[in-house]
């Protein structure tokens, strides 16, 4: 990696040096994770504000110059987040932009909810405090609007004028001697920085609780990064939840929409479409659990459930619908028990006058997926260790 450094004025750095000390005292857990990352100063045309590669924090010296010294605070604090909650090794099949834009959505409201100040245009909804990147991603437009306020340089950017040449293959400097952004993480890289994270954001969470200096919201987001046991039961109940709102949503418009936030009615009930692999990797008392569970969702958050069971192909009594009020049953039988094809649940889904608010679909995810994700959201509820191409993944065992 090569990047031009540009001098710091005296007074530029008593302020950066001001705000981490502030950090370190006022909030240790959060100083602790910005001192792990080097400071480079760049007036690149690619780093107009802030940016992380997981391996410093860059930041233009124009933007910081425009900053108080709390906002410095919580620029600091928002680019070494991105780094410790490891979001340059989650994003996986999603789209850059859509989760960038859903990182910076989890990240803010965590700092302003510990008494940060943001800078201006930071994207801040406080319908998502306590949400992750990956809750708030389905919840957002295939095509936002909408920018992340810093750059988040761990994966390779598009090539804009020349597709064919490879960033490996990128001069250290752009014409007109402009420094080139850094290299995107390899994945040996991104293996090994997330581990390094994890042990920092560890060591700076029992440091700052030892201490009392670790904030209630801090603490509840350590302790599920650092032992994630969050039952799939209570991960499917916060997904069909957040799918069914019954009153007045808020939802933040698209930049053409102008910036009137206003309510819109959603539906009281919910559609979903409950999907069952009978290929032979369900057995019948799972499939019971799995059922109960979700009957004992439906009438909390009134949804009417579309039952589906399919192997290579839909069972012939599906699907099965039940309303809000109807107890959801469980097949007699898996019929089935041939190859797995997950594309005709999908094809039946795509069919429908109105497409499921959700599609939950039981497996252990061994089978021919879909050439294309749908235009609903998925979750996969997965017995085992199989990856999935999109939608949400939700461990069974």
């Amino acid at each position: 990696m090569c990047c031009v450094m540009v001098e710091v004025g005296d007074d530029r750095l008593a302020r950066i040096s001001a705000a981490r000390s502030r950090l370190i005292l006022d909030r240790p857990f959060l100083g602790a994770l910005v001192l792990r990352l080097p400071m480079q100063e760049t007036e690149a045309p690619w780093c107009p504000t802030t940016a992380t590669d997981a391996r410093k924090i860059y930041f233009n010296p124009s933007y910081f110059d425009s900053l108080s010294l709390s906002q410095i605070e919580f620029a600091l604090a928002h680019e070494a987040l991105h780094c410790a909650l490891a979001h340059f090794a989650r994003r996986l099949h999603r789209d850059k932009r859509r989760w960038d834009i859903a990182c910076d959505l989890a990240v803010n409201p965590l700092l302003i909810d510990d008494g940060l100040t943001p800078p201006p245009d930071v994207l801040y909804l406080p319908d998502y405090s306590g949400l992750s990147a990956e809750e708030i991603y389905p919840m957002l437009e295939e095509n936002p609007d909408d920018e992340p306020h810093d750059r988040h340089l761990y994966d390779a950017e598009p090539q804009a004028q020349n597709p064919s040449v490879s960033r490996s293959q990128e001069p250290a400097t752009r014409s007109g001697g402009s420094p080139a952004p850094p290299q995107a993480l390899s994945p040996d890289e991104r293996a090994r920085l997330e581990q390094q994270w994890q042990e920092r954001l560890a060591g700076a969470a029992q440091q700052a609780a030892q201490a009392g200096r670790l904030s209630g919201t801090l603490a509840r987001l350590v302790d599920h990064l650092i032992a994630p046991a969050l039952p799939w039961r209570n991960l499917l109940a916060r997904y069909m939840s957040m799918r069914a709102r019954d009153d007045f949503d808020y939802a933040r418009p698209g930049r053409r929409e102008g910036e009137a936030i206003l309510p819109a009615l959603r539906s009281g009930t919910v559609n979903v479409a409950v999907a069952v692999d009978t290929s032979g990797s369900v057995s019948t008392a799972e499939m019971s659990e799995f059922v109960n569970e979700v009957d004992a969702l439906k009438g909390q958050v009134k949804a009417r459930i579309s039952l589906v069971c399919c192997d290579s192909e839909l069972a012939p009594e599906s699907p099965q619908v039940f309303e809000p009020w109807e107890p959801l049953e469980a097949p007699e039988s898996l019929s089935g028990g041939g190859g797995t094809d997950f594309s005709p649940v999908f094809q039946w889904a795509e069919k429908l006058d109105v497409a499921p608010d959700l599609l939950i679909y039981f497996t252990d995810a061994k089978g021919r997926f879909p050439d294309a994700a749908p235009t609903f959201p998925v979750i996969w509820l997965v017995k085992g260790r199989e990856a999935v191409p999109f939608g949400e993944r939700v461990q069974l065992n």
